[in-house]
């Protein structure tokens, strides 16, 4: 196994902790999600996605929204182990005063692009993001999570057949199949396998 395997696999582990440690320290929270989407999260952060945690709202930034806004826990650490806030701030989720809410606040919380909450909604704003782009001859990308169950929202289906339309190809839709709920396979077809 590589070198960078190996290193994504520990920030990987090192998320599900964080994750665990947030939601233990708000006696609430969601963290199957958190724990599922961890390697996902691990690769797009310190592998994928071209950001600076010094400049955390440079204009030519990847964008990454998180659909399944449940699971920001995973978010959360994913975002502290990168640099952009303190790993000792996640045992404040979910706490009054605290920046980090039950769902993503892009308000509060340096690198993230999108508040979320609904499902659905975020994979919509994240179709607009990369429509934004392409208008303005970026070449920024931008990435989105959902979850195996929000797949089957039929805003997802409007945001998917949106990003065919107008040829999104700076658009990457990442599912978290967990196997929870059956992913929709019309949704699968959209994308057809090179």
């Amino acid at each position: 196994m590589s070198d960078k395997i190996l290193k994504l696999k520990k920030v990987a582990n090192d998320i599900r902790i964080g994750a665990i440690e947030a939601v233990y320290s708000a006696k609430s929270g969601h963290p199957g999600g958190a724990l599922s989407s961890a390697d996902i999260l691990a690769c797009l952060y310190f592998s994928e996605l071209r950001i600076d945690p010094e400049r955390p709202n440079k204009l030519d930034r990847d964008r990454f929204v998180l659909s399944k806004g449940h699971s920001c826990p995973g978010l959360y650490a994913a975002l502290a182990h990168r640099g952009y806030f303190d790993v000792e701030e996640l045992k404040g989720f979910r706490h009054l005063g605290s920046i980090m809410q039950g769902h993503p606040d892009m308000k509060n919380i340096k690198g993230i692009d999108m508040s979320a909450g609904s499902l659905g909604q975020g994979f919509s704003c994240a179709c607009g993001m990369a429509l934004a782009g392409k208008l303005d001859g970026s070449d920024y990308r931008v990435y989105t999570l959902i979850g195996d169950g929000e797949s089957q929202e039929g805003q997802i289906w409007e945001a998917i057949m949106f990003g065919a339309h107008y040829k999104l190809d700076n658009l990457c839709l990442i599912i978290d199949n967990n196997g929870l709920h059956p992913v929709t396979p019309q949704i699968l077809a959209y994308f057809p396998k090179k």
